[in-house]
């Protein structure tokens, strides 16, 4: 491989993945704008009468699974770009099984890409890791913010209706 074709073939990899951490990044953050949204549209937690321990659990699980949905939709995002984009891969399950392992970087090493195209799959490794942090502490926030709240719930005088 000469100097020229290295260039070229850097290029083009890094076009691809700075172009993958871009759309990943945006889908993320529009996907986390849009469960904080959501979450603050429940009903406020001021009615004593109001069931606040299920609707706190609730509202924990329905951003568990929405951070599960957004990081489906950037692994399936990475997978169609093998198959389709970059023909790494002759068949899409095998694809998206490997942006599976990848994003989350587990990298069994079973299923490897073309060499052209190996740098992608270590950029959506690391990409993997910034966003299942950024999730990490968006979920740690949210239950901190629910736990604020939950002295109400823990405290054995609210139960007897003592708010003194």
């Amino acid at each position: 491989m000469g100097v020229v074709n290295f260039i070229t073939d850097i290029w083009d990899t890094l076009a691809v993945s700075s172009a993958m951490v871009a759309v990943t990044v945006i889908v993320h953050f529009v996907g986390l704008a849009t469960l904080m949204l959501l979450i603050r549209q429940r009903q406020p937690l001021t009615n004593p009468s109001a069931p606040h321990f299920s609707i706190r659990v609730l509202a924990i699980l329905f951003v568990v699974f929405g951070l599960f949905a957004i990081h489906t939709v950037e692994i399936w995002l990475y997978a169609m770009v093998y198959h389709f984009g970059l023909n790494a891969f002759q068949d899409f399950e095998t694809a998206l099984y490997f942006s599976t392992v990848t994003f989350v970087s587990l990298g069994y090493g079973d299923v490897i890409l073309p060499r052209d195209w190996r740098l992608v799959g270590a950029i959506e490794a690391a990409n993997g890791v910034i966003l299942l942090g950024w999730s990490t502490a968006f979920l740690i926030t949210v239950i901190g913010r629910l736990r604020s709240l939950e002295h109400e719930w823990l405290d054995p005088r609210f139960d007897k209706g003592d708010r003194s």
